[in-house]
């Protein structure tokens, strides 16, 4: 859901980090389609790249819905180069000549391939579990092959652990192209079409990835950020009456967009289709002038308007539609009367400071909370904010002088993060619980992080205070810290952090492989499912990192330090009333 700058920095330096590959190629032959594909050896793992699983979406198939891509029979693939990224924003400029954060990667509609990781010499009998990577950027920016988030380390550690896993990361559109909402596309069926191509992706691997040595039937989806978001829309999709191509799935700092039911998504679309002359007034067929164009012109000026507009809703403008098919309803709705995904089990959590590093560091005084909230969420009233601040005391934050940041700036922050990533996680959790199972849910704070001076470096602050901010768990989960050693970043990893990097990835392989994110070797310790009791009160949320890592009540007398500072339970009961989430058009 929320787009970080820091990601992109820093992927844009760690080119070096790709291995080259060894002289000789794994191959995989899928004798249903009698296709074999050709890959890649890399740091000792296997890696197939760029493999199509949809057709190119350009031209009379833009804005469509995605279709399956089948290769010809009898054909040898050569899956050792990534495809191009789907068109978006890479940085300061315009979209075009490509923008590319690596060596390999350029820009196309024709975008819709994933890469499939596993470990070296794996049967086609294999059987192994299958985590599917869906990355974050807020809709406008993401790359299967991004630096941070490539599965190497993961996968290595998966072994360490005795359950090695198979991992497999997608493109999908994007911004305006996988997005746009007008009345001519929800005639044609074509809203949404970015979840589609995601939803395609999942199903190619249910349907094909046992000829990479996977098993159909354990398959983990994994997002973070609008990632996450994501498989919050594809557990309540169809109003659950379609089972989803998954049986698990894990949510980092992301559930359901805030401004679904807003207009945003509407007004940005009609906005660049004025900007681009394809209104109804200047042409017979708005859809047809607008796939007349070519990729770069329609780039351009959805990116020019989203700048102009990017103030409102922090950003997340692009945003799922209620199309009474895919999404045939609200998700307070959908959740409220129980339609969505049977048989999953879930894991959700959030970054202690998550959003720290994406509010305005200047601010001082109520007055520009009030501001920043009600700009923010326009529907919030006056009154609504004094009842928010209510739960959020001044004197329960307090300042750090050596950053330059404010107590005004912490409850900000604060409760940005709880509207957003916490309270929804417990909210859903619940329900999910009530109707998956006692066991079904796990809930997480993250409360370690090597990325504070970095954004201390790179954004100029007088000190650290950020904190545990977005995308923090990277480094760890991805077993990547070195890629985040920089010629002139700061960067100091403790032997706290080495062992994360080593207990994170174990303890996902371990939930990947048997439900339970603990209990293997060396995973974390003693992480219970959070809604025990059965009956929707979250009673435990497991602490990762840190000086508390542990389970922890929500608050009270068994509430770790990290957690009884932020009156989570009260906090949260609050802001996920229904009538608050309709504040939030969610």
């Amino acid at each position: 859901m929320i787009y970080s700058s820091a990601r992109f920095l820093v992927t844009s330096a760690l080119v070096a980090a790709v291995a080259k590959a060894q002289s000789s190629f794994p191959s995989v032959v899928d004798t249903e389609l009698d296709v074999t594909y050709e890959g890649l050896y890399r740091n000792n793992i296997e890696v197939f790249l760029g493999v199509r699983y949809g057709q190119d979406t350009s031209g009379q198939n833009r804005f469509k819905p995605p279709q399956s891509y089948v290769p010809p029979t009898n054909s040898t693939i050569a899956a050792q180069q990534y495809g191009p990224a789907c068109p978006q924003w890479y940085g300061e400029g315009s979209w075009y000549p490509p923008y590319t954060l690596s060596n390999y990667t350029a820009i196309s509609e024709d975008c819709l391939t994933l890469n499939v990781a596993r470990p070296n010499g794996v049967a086609a009998d294999a059987n192994l579990p299958v985590m599917v990577y869906v990355y974050g950027g807020s809709l406008i920016t993401g790359e299967a092959s991004d630096a941070t988030i490539l599965p190497d380390g993961l996968i290595l550690q998966s072994i360490e652990n005795e359950t090695p896993i198979i991992h497999v990361a997608m493109n999908y559109r994007l911004g305006f192209f996988g997005f746009a909402h007008t009345p001519e596309l929800a005639a044609e069926g074509s809203l949404n079409v970015g979840y589609k191509d995601q939803r395609l992706a999942m199903e190619w691997v249910r349907d094909n990835i046992k000829a990479f040595g996977g098993d159909p039937e354990r398959i983990t989806v994994y997002g973070q950020s609008s990632g996450a978001s994501s498989i919050g829309i594809h557990l309540v999709s169809y109003g659950g009456a379609r089972p989803v191509p998954f049986q698990q799935a894990i949510l980092e700092s992301g559930t359901f967009d805030v401004g679904i039911l807003a207009n945003y998504t509407p007004v940005l679309t009609q906005e660049i289709i004025e900007d681009l002359n394809c209104t109804s007034a200047l042409t017979n067929d708005t859809l047809a002038c607008l796939r007349s164009l070519d990729s770069a012109t329609v780039g351009n000026a959805s990116l020019a308007r989203y700048w102009i507009e990017q103030g409102i809703n922090s950003g997340t403008l692009w945003l799922a539609a209620v199309d009474g098919d895919f999404l045939p309803d609200s998700p307070i709705d959908l959740v409220n009367t129980g339609r969505f995904a049977s048989n999953v089990t879930v894991m959700m959590g959030w970054m202690d400071n998550d959003l720290a590093s994406l509010t305005n560091v200047s601010i001082t005084t109520e007055s520009e909370v009030h501001t920043a909230l009600r700009n923010w969420d326009p529907d919030l009233t006056e009154a609504d904010v004094e009842a928010m601040l209510a739960h959020y005391p001044l004197d329960a934050f307090s300042a750090n002088a050596a950053a330059g940041l404010s107590q005004q700036f912490y409850r900000l922050t604060q409760i940005y993060r709880d509207i957003v990533m916490a309270c929804q996680p417990i909210w859903f959790g619940g329900a999910l619980a009530d109707k998956n199972g006692a066991d079904s849910v796990y809930l997480f704070e993250w409360n370690q992080t090597i990325l504070d001076p970095i954004f201390t470096y790179l954004y100029g602050q007088t000190g650290l205070g950020v904190g545990v901010f977005h995308e923090s768990e990277f480094a760890y989960v991805f077993g990547n810290l070195s890629h985040y050693d920089i010629d002139g970043w700061p960067f100091d990893p403790t032997a706290a952090d080495y062992a994360l990097a080593q207990r994170a990835p174990r303890s996902y392989a371990e939930f990947v492989t048997s439900g339970k994110p603990t209990g293997g070797n060396d995973t974390f310790v003693g992480w219970t499912p959070a809604f025990a009791n059965g009956n929707g009160n979250a009673t435990g949320i497991f602490v990762v990192g840190g000086p508390s890592e542990g389970l922890s009540s929500l608050g009270g007398a068994e509430a770790a330090p990290a957690v009884a500072v932020q009156d989570l339970a009260d906090r949260c009961a609050f802001l996920t009333q229904e009538e608050w989430l309709v504040k939030f058009n969610i």
